[in-house]
């Protein structure tokens, strides 16, 4: 039986600065003792997205003193922790050297082990953690880097059904944002502005509905909603709401063809299977209602349990790294080295067919 297992985990791929403590039981089960996340929205919403350097530096200010109050919060000191979790890709590599250094100078000091995670894994273990899931089951990643939907065997076991062959959606939505000049993050901006327009306005395209394939594009979309917003110039709080609400709309039904023959192949794939069958939704895009709301009628349909994480594990937190930490002790995965490298790209399914971004650096996650 596996033992009972403590870890601090560390986040700073992106643009939060995140740590936390985190407990599993011999029987599985998940308890967070603390969740500490520091957003750098306020440095990065003038530039109208994130930008690079500023993140590291904010990273390095702030991120002694979060692993602090995470291990106050928590109420246990370094002693009782048996290892440490940080992310180590994909993202920004500033980010993650400031977060991976930190984390191997904690491990060397303590006489911990490390466990360097794919921000990616801590996503998509993330509803274990919450709701106890069983493998195997569908993760539809949607962020503002990454648009993947992607099978879970197991703990190290992915395999990617489809991605995006462009823009990742919440890219999209950034873009679409400043377009229409809404403030960053765009993701929560057009889904205000929706609420109040007429999805019916505009008929944007709907990439790939259709195809057999299981991926995604999003750069057409985005190029139909600047020519639509150019047509009507000058355009009014008004027009603003029809756009957003019709862009809304595109999506949310190139989502539906795209996941809805992804939930068919799983249950041709998987049809001996006893557990219910599960679709999961992980990344900042997944705290979109509507698509939520869509993705939702879309699994009642196929008979799929639907399951969207609470709001901030949806996003970047410590949390999920720690879980995925965690989940890898229980296995009997051995740590890494501490001569362990970030990495700013880094696919969960290594074997998947690189399709865009494939560099020196290898493929994109």
């Amino acid at each position: 039986m596996v033992p009972f297992l403590r870890i601090l985990g560390i986040e700073t791929s992106c643009d939060e600065t995140a740590a936390a403590v985190v407990e599993r039981d011999a029987e599985g089960n998940a308890n967070v003792l603390s969740d500490v996340v520091l957003s750098q929205l306020d440095e990065h919403g003038a530039y109208g997205g994130v930008v690079p350097e500023i993140a590291a530096r904010a990273h390095v200010e702030a991120l002694d003193e979060l692993i602090e109050e995470a291990l106050k919060r928590a109420n246990v000191s370094l002693d009782e922790v048996d290892a440490i979790a940080a992310t180590s890709g994909p993202g920004l590599i500033g980010g993650l050297l400031v977060g991976l250094m930190t984390g191997k100078a904690i491990a060397r000091a303590a006489g911990k082990p490390l466990y360097a995670v794919n921000h990616l894994e801590g996503h998509a273990l993330t509803a274990r953690l919450t709701d106890g899931l069983a493998f195997p089951y569908l993760m539809l990643l949607v962020s503002g880097g990454h648009t993947q939907l992607i099978l879970v065997r197991g703990v190290g076991e992915y395999q990617r059904w489809g991605t995006t062959i462009d823009d990742a959606l919440g890219e999209a939505f950034d873009k679409t944002a400043k377009l229409l000049g809404l403030p960053y993050p765009g993701g929560p901006a057009v889904e205000r502005m929706a609420r109040d327009g007429n999805p019916d306005r505009f008929a944007f395209p709907r990439p790939l509905v259709g195809e057999a394939r299981l991926d995604f594009s999003f750069s057409g979309l985005k190029t139909a909603v600047r020519q639509a917003a150019q047509d009507i110039a000058p355009i009014s709080d008004q027009d603003v709401a029809d756009i957003c609400a019709s862009f809304q709309k595109a999506i949310s039904r190139t989502l539906k063809d795209r996941i809805g023959r992804g939930l068919q192949r799983f249950k041709t794939e998987f049809a001996a299977t006893d557990e219910k069958p599960a679709l999961v939704v992980a990344g900042g895009v997944a705290a979109n209602l509507e698509l939520r709301g869509t993705l939702q009628a879309l699994c009642d349909k196929n008979g799929f349990r639907f399951i969207a994480p609470p709001l901030h594990l949806c996003t970047d937190n410590a949390v999920m790294i720690a879980w995925a930490g965690l989940e890898r002790m229980a296995t009997g995965a051995a740590p890494d080295p501490l001569d362990v490298q970030p990495r700013s790209r880094w696919p969960l399914d290594s074997n998947a067919e690189t399709l865009i971004g494939f560099g020196k650096r290898g493929a994109k996650a």
